[in-house]
């Protein structure tokens, strides 16, 4: 019979509670555990930061213990390349179909862990879920992203190490090609984005909500405008434990160019130009909360409030939902205008699909250039930007499409 792991960490704050279950307990595991606790509170400041690399130390620390049967501090190179291989194809009974709560509350309102959780979950896309295609554990990909923040967390976990002077050398550095790990791509990659026409529809649909219920939908149209003419993250949205979103955070300079300032990846402060069309959205929002058009530096007012309470709207999954509620409304406007293929293809659009619509615009329909882009996208490579003029791509198409058999 398959062992099947268990959720060993909890919450960011119940970190140093962790006890390992008597059927895990040795002393040497005990100082695993310690170890890779005093490592994760490094990362206190940010929450997703903290899940993402919690999720990859458990996993680590599972198949070291479970399957390798060493100590997470002794591992070599050739562990960690056997773990990354292991990654890619888990056993079945270490793969689950659905996120779910790590720990659950007994009958005598003691927290335990949840049964039903696994390290791995096979997904399956929007379009299959509304269908009622479920995912399959047979099918499990570890996707490249993941295989990279595999790399990325174990081998900050062993600098950690060897910084405490705990080992004299990193493992994970010691792999040389790491590349052949990774699924061969082409160096063009396409940006997942909106057609014109799936961009038309969505807008359309967000001004008849706002039109027929006012009081929930200028908050929609004000999220959606936002996202596409600032190219803002879901996150950049929303009000954290060191950042809160405000109307005060658009401002204008001294030779009154207006600028949005948000709180971007690694913490960065990120400065953002203000379009006409966005003063224009923000006025209309204003105006729908009874405020003055435009804000002033001082403006404590939260950028997105909640519908029902007072303070900031901080979760993402009620944000993702308003958009996904214009998506859905859309592919229906669609489908009753016969276009099944912006239909079909929209039901896999994610929000994030928002802000790259929103940097393809600009470069391949307005022409900005694509260091201004860069800049307000907060892209830290040009090449990240360079990704979405499709100019090339065009070209491409065009010169292959007249070809005769």
């Amino acid at each position: 019979m398959a062992i099947i792991p268990i959720p060993l960490f909890d919450t960011l704050d119940r970190l140093c509670d962790t006890a390992l279950p008597s059927s895990y307990y040795t002393e040497q595991r005990q100082v695993d555990v310690k170890k890779v606790i005093d490592f994760l509170k490094q990362y206190s400041g940010s929450i997703s930061t903290f899940r993402a690399y919690r999720r990859e130390m458990e996993r680590l620390l599972h198949w070291t213990w479970l399957i390798a049967d060493k100590s997470i501090i002794n591992l070599e190179r050739t562990d960690i390349e056997r773990y990354i291989v292991f990654c890619q194809k888990p056993p079945i009974a270490w793969i689950g179909t659905k996120t779910v709560s790590r720990f659950i509350l007994s009958e005598q309102g003691i927290k335990i862990p949840n049964p039903a959780w696994r390290m791995f979950v096979a997904t399956t896309s929007k379009s299959d879920f509304k269908y009622g295609i479920k995912a399959d554990k047979k099918f499990y990909q570890l996707s490249d992203k993941s295989l990279q923040e595999i790399l990325t967390v174990s081998s900050s976990f062993y600098t950690h190490l060897v910084t405490e002077n705990t080992i004299k050398s990193n493992p994970v550095l010691l792999i040389r090609q790491k590349r052949k790990f990774f699924k061969k791509q082409q160096s063009t990659k396409q940006v997942m984005k909106l057609s014109e026409k799936q961009w038309e529809y969505v807008l359309i649909v967000a001004k008849k909500l706002a039109k027929s219920d006012p009081k929930k939908h200028e908050r929609t149209l004000f999220i959606l405008s936002i996202l596409y003419l600032l190219y803002l993250r879901i996150s950049e949205l929303l009000a954290k434990p060191h950042w809160e979103p405000q109307m005060g955070h658009f401002f204008k300079d001294s030779q009154d160019f207006w600028w949005f300032v948000t709180l971007g990846k690694g913490k960065k402060e990120r400065l953002i130009s203000v379009s006409d069309a966005m003063l224009e959205a923000l006025k209309r929002y204003r105006t729908h909360l009874e405020l003055s058009p435009l804000p002033t530096r001082n403006d404590k007012t939260p950028l997105i409030p909640k519908l029902r309470g007072k303070g900031p709207l901080a979760s993402e999954s009620e944000a993702r939902k308003i958009i996904q509620n214009c998506f859905d409304e859309a592919v229906r406007e669609l489908r009753n205008e016969n276009l099944t293929d912006e239909a079909d293809s929209l039901e896999y659009a994610t929000v994030h699909w928002l802000r790259h619509t929103g940097i393809s615009d600009d470069i391949n329909k307005r022409g900005r250039p694509i260091a201004h882009v860069r800049d307000d996208a907060g892209h830290n490579s040009i090449l990240t930007t360079d990704r979405y003029n499709d100019i090339e791509l065009k070209e491409r198409y065009l010169s292959g499409k007249e070809k005769k058999l």
